[in-house]
């Protein structure tokens, strides 16, 4: 089974660096990203400016983006409010997204989990009547910053509650990037076949260095779409020990979509170097590391 791979880089990837990205600059990334052939982007954030700094010119880089490409593009939104302020921009995809722990959700959201899932009705129905897609994302699907392992039954209940029926898909976060293969396999497994059918994503971070295995376990038990950043940047800002996304990069060389050719890497590589630079943040794919290898013999290498 394949799954096609979602670029969070200018949404989870910039949340902990603390800078704003120019929104000419995040449109390059988008159409360098674009004509590479990655599938899908997300492309930033709702949130508040004042918590989350880089994510406070989302609304200005959808402004800046085509109705063609904004196709490709999902922005996180946390309320129907956040809903109809995007849509008013342009936005027609949306990850509406709540924490499965109570005490995440509070500290990322400001309510509790189950006040969120209460207003996604709302949220699904703008999202409905303007043509658009809404996806459920559930952060800590695995484990919680605050109260630790997170029971994979209030995931399932989240997902098989009548009122997030309307979502085209679920997002698996392991928000910290704590969880295992046969964890991950495991909850993909229970969602696939417990509750109502419907696209699955996982989110994954490398924190413990399970980033790929994770994504490739959850592949195999059903995922069609998996999340990466470049250069493994990201993090979440209200969840003390989390560290970066899966590297695109490594997700890449390890699914080999059609499209990724040793060519799209190297150019790839080159757009995370950049990036990380101008960011000063450290790159952490490996596959990154090793096209700058000197095993001339292997076609991967970029030359």
């Amino acid at each position: 089974m394949t799954a096609v791979l979602r670029d969070v880089t200018l949404r989870d990837g910039l949340q902990l660096t603390g800078k704003v990205l120019p929104t000419g600059r995040k449109a390059e990334i988008v159409r360098h990203l674009l004509a590479l052939g990655v599938p899908e982007l997300e492309i930033g954030s709702m949130a508040r400016p004042d918590l989350v700094p880089p994510m406070a010119n989302t609304l200005d880089l959808v402004a800046a983006l085509t109705p063609a490409e904004l196709q490709h593009c999902w922005l996180w939104v946390a309320t129907p409010r956040h809903v109809e302020k995007a849509l008013a921009a342009g936005v027609r995809n949306f990850q509406y997204c709540l924490s499965v722990s109570d005490a995440h959700n509070t500290a990322n959201i400001g309510r509790t989990a189950e006040a969120s899932v209460a207003a996604m009705p709302a949220a699904i129905r703008l999202a409905q009547e303007a043509g658009g897609s809404i996806q459920l994302c559930l952060a800590t699907s695995f484990t919680c910053p605050f109260d630790g392992p997170v029971d994979p039954a209030r995931v399932l209940a989240i997902a098989a509650d009548p009122r997030t029926a309307g979502a085209t898909d679920i997002v698996l976060a392991d928000t910290l990037g704590q969880a295992h293969p046969a964890q991950v396999s495991a909850l993909v497994t229970a969602v696939r076949e417990q509750t109502p059918q419907r696209r699955i994503v996982f989110h994954g971070h490398d924190t413990w260095g399970m980033g790929v295995a994770n994504t490739l376990a959850a592949i195999a038990a059903g995922a069609g779409m998996v999340d990466g950043s470049l250069g493994g940047l990201g993090g979440c800002p209200f969840a003390p020990g989390a560290s970066g996304n899966t590297a695109s990069e490594d997700i890449l060389f390890a699914t080999r979509p059609d499209w990724f050719t040793p060519a799209s890497l190297a150019a790839m590589v080159g757009l995370t170097e950049d990036l990380l630079a101008e960011l000063g943040e450290p790159n952490r794919s490996r596959t990154a590391e090793g096209a700058r290898s000197k095993a001339a013999a292997f076609e991967w290498v970029a030359r």
